[in-house]
């Protein structure tokens, strides 16, 4: 039997960068400041001709993690930081094209929300995290932009009737019922060219509006519906694959205490949960390649 190796790589992740972008007010004032605020987690992946590394510990190849992690850092003060697919993009291209035994870089980066309080003044937001992951191979590049806990909630318009009972189902059918979720999204852009913000503004508001204006038979049918109406809208996007965790929400019984519950009091339970998961797509979608 031979023994061979097979797929490898290697990265520094969860790099967590905070950058601040001072911009006059025209005051001299001390703090007269209007400060912008990004707030990144970079996690980097390279692979290429290391296979010496793994089988006789030859480091000669080896762009070291913590180089990785300091470009990042450099990257941010010298070229700014824009649009995280962007950056993701400036710094998989500058590994690949700048070390000769990477072959392949992938960037993911995760962005965390803040809304400003005042010119420098700013409270963590409580919604969904923006990611984007880019990956190129001295070639070609694919990003995949994305979404993770993006929390909404319809407090009618959902049933859940009609499915297969066996001799353990003890859930009744249900014509009215809560019908909430944690969205996690990723989607496949068609290039890598793209107006980046105005693109996941975009696909956001799609898979919102979908959720609003759906009326629900199925958590599944309500996947079906985000995924679609962001193919419809949204023309960059090749394909969009979806997880949707149904945060249950029981109705409480209140007939010990004489009173009834007309839909009113819920309690929100946290696990176990139902976890939806699908992908909509193009059927004229370019190759995913390396994307996923």
């Amino acid at each position: 039997m031979g023994i061979v190796l097979s797929s490898n790589q290697y990265g520094k992740a969860e790099t967590r960068i905070v950058r601040v972008s001072r911009h006059p007010a025209g005051g001299r004032e001390v703090g007269s400041e209007r400060h912008e605020l990004t707030d990144l987690n970079v996690s980097v992946t390279l692979g290429g001709d290391l296979a010496g590394a793994h089988l006789t510990g030859d480091n000669s190849h080896v762009l070291p993690t913590d180089s990785q992690k300091n470009t990042v850092y450099a990257f941010a003060r010298e070229h700014g930081i824009g649009q995280i697919e962007e950056f993701g993009l400036r710094l998989a291209r500058h590994f690949v094209d700048s070390q000769p035994t990477i072959h392949r870089a992938r960037v993911h980066i995760e962005q965390y929300g803040w809304v400003r309080l005042g010119p420098h003044s700013f409270v963590r937001s409580g919604m969904e995290t923006r990611t984007a992951t880019v990956t190129y191979d001295g070639d070609q590049a694919w990003v995949v932009c994305g979404l993770s806990d993006l929390v909404l909630l319809n407090s009618t318009g959902s049933e859940f009737c009609g499915y297969v009972k066996d001799r353990y189902t003890t859930l009744p059918e249900t014509k009215d019922r809560i019908l909430a979720t944690a969205v996690n999204a990723r989607w496949r852009h068609v290039s890598p060219d793209c107006d980046w913000l105005e693109s996941y503004s975009g696909v956001r508001d799609s898979l919102v509006r979908a959720f609003v204006d759906t009326y629900s038979r199925s958590l599944q049918q309500t996947l079906y519906a985000m995924g679609r109406r962001v193919l419809e809208h949204r023309p960059e996007v090749a394909e969009i694959r979806l997880s949707l965790p149904n945060k249950h929400h029981i109705l409480v019984d209140l007939s010990p205490f004489g009173l009834d519950n007309p839909n009113e009091v819920f309690v929100a339970t946290d696990r176990p949960y139902g976890l939806i998961e699908g992908t909509v797509a193009r059927d004229d979608a370019p190759p995913p390649g390396l994307a996923w």
